[in-house]
């Protein structure tokens, strides 16, 4: 890893700053990067110890045997908000991605002059994303194994924080939340991918269906049905979806409340949250909704987000200092 990667890292202990060997400036600790990987890592919390052996039993996505940055990308095209995403950043932006898992939205993003830091729990996801970096000639990506509860990641350094799919796996996502924005430069962008706690209803109803039955009768799953041919890969939905153990499920309500205790400005959400409106500009702001508009916007949901599990997206832009 390059000086211009570990000039955006901290240590975790004490935020001091990180050399060569992987050791901080300010309170000596030394650190390690078997295969390339820094290990930055402290001990966690049972919890969050039972999420992170549930990643390392099966990694989560994987990648077929002919794979190629052309497949990635292709495959990534096909996603109307990773387009509007990646249209979105700016070619020289500094991004982190929080819960990278095997670094395919990290790799994917790392374009033009963009550098990208892909973070995660579990040491398995991230020797994929490292040895699909490799296999693909990426050179601005880099990955760290961190655990959000003591991030390895320099304050206010990045113009983008994207974290999707993790926070409602932590045990407190409103002070996981805090975090990840502090990591954010004033102006710069977080968006967080969450599960909504309308459009999460029908997948947890089924989810009953499948425990009572031990999975042999799981009812109305799109995911299930599309992949009925492909068992590995219906076997990574049934296994991330039905089998998690540690999900919480949020309102677009509460997520705003978070984004103002933070200092972060509400910008819009994906699906957009007014009733006929459309997801252009990811970063431009949605016109000023109401309460009662939300609600309709996230029943409404309960459709369109069928395919993702009820997954939201937010997006805030973080105020100056004061």
């Amino acid at each position: 890893m390059d000086g211009r990667f570990r000039a955006l890292l901290a240590c975790p202990a004490c935020g001091g700053a990180l050399d060569a060997g992987w050791r901080c400036d300010g309170c000596g600790t030394r650190f390690d990067a078997p295969g390339g990987v820094p290990a930055l890592r402290l001990p966690a919390d049972h919890r969050t110890e039972r999420v992170r052996d549930f990643y390392t039993a099966a990694p989560f996505p994987g990648y077929p045997p002919r794979d190629s940055i052309t497949w990635l990308r292709a495959r990534a095209d096909r996603s109307r908000f990773a387009r509007l995403l990646d249209d979105a950043i700016p070619g020289d932006a500094r991004i982190v991605e929080i819960g990278c898992g095997t670094g395919q939205m990290s790799l994917y993003l790392a374009r033009a002059d963009r550098l990208v830091i892909g973070a995660d729990l579990t040491r398995a996801s991230l020797e994929l994303g490292a040895e699909a970096a490799a296999r693909f000639g990426v050179s601005k990506a880099a990955f760290i194994e961190m655990d959000l509860a003591h991030p390895a990641l320099r304050p206010a350094a990045f113009d983008m924080v994207y974290c999707s799919g993790v926070l409602h796996h932590t045990p407190d996502p409103r002070q996981s939340f805090r975090r990840i924005a502090g990591l954010a430069r004033p102006g710069g962008m977080i968006v967080i991918g969450l599960y909504n706690a309308i459009a999460r209803l029908p997948l947890r109803l089924r989810r009953v269906a499948a425990r009572l039955t031990r999975e042999r009768w799981i009812p109305g799953d799109p995911v299930l049905r599309d992949r009925a041919a492909e068992p590995d890969r219906r076997e990574a939905w049934l296994r991330d979806q039905y089998r998690h153990p540690e999900e919480h499920r949020h309102t677009l309500g509460e997520v705003r409340r978070w984004f103002a205790e933070n200092d972060v400005d509400y910008v819009r959400a994906f699906p957009s949250a007014q009733l006929g409106g459309e997801e252009t500009g990811l970063f431009e702001p949605e016109q000023d909704g109401w309460w009662l508009e939300d609600w309709l916007a996230q029943i409404a949901w309960t459709s369109a987000l069928a395919h993702e599990g009820g997954l939201f997206i937010a997006v805030g832009r973080r105020r100056p200092f004061r």
